[in-house]
């Protein structure tokens, strides 16, 4: 995974969306880790995958790992 950048992943909110924070900036809601991925992508990480995501220690998952992606009511 390319970049330097403080990424943090916010806990989910009542209809199960992940905010994705990037260098500061909110690149949106996620609700799955294939969004995060697209934000990534979006904020210039070109070659980063869902495996990168998932295994990253540069990334600041707050109220749950890579996996909690709760279904929305």
């Amino acid at each position: 995974m390319s970049g330097n950048l403080p990424i943090v992943i916010y806990p989910p909110d009542e209809s199960g969306g992940r905010r994705v924070r990037v260098d500061g900036e909110i690149l949106g809601m996620a609700h799955s880790l294939r969004d995060v991925t697209e934000f990534l992508r979006r904020a210039g990480m070109d070659d980063i995958t869902e495996e990168d995501v998932i295994l990253s220690g540069m990334i600041d998952r707050r109220g749950g790992g890579p996996n909690l992606w709760p279904a929305p009511w």
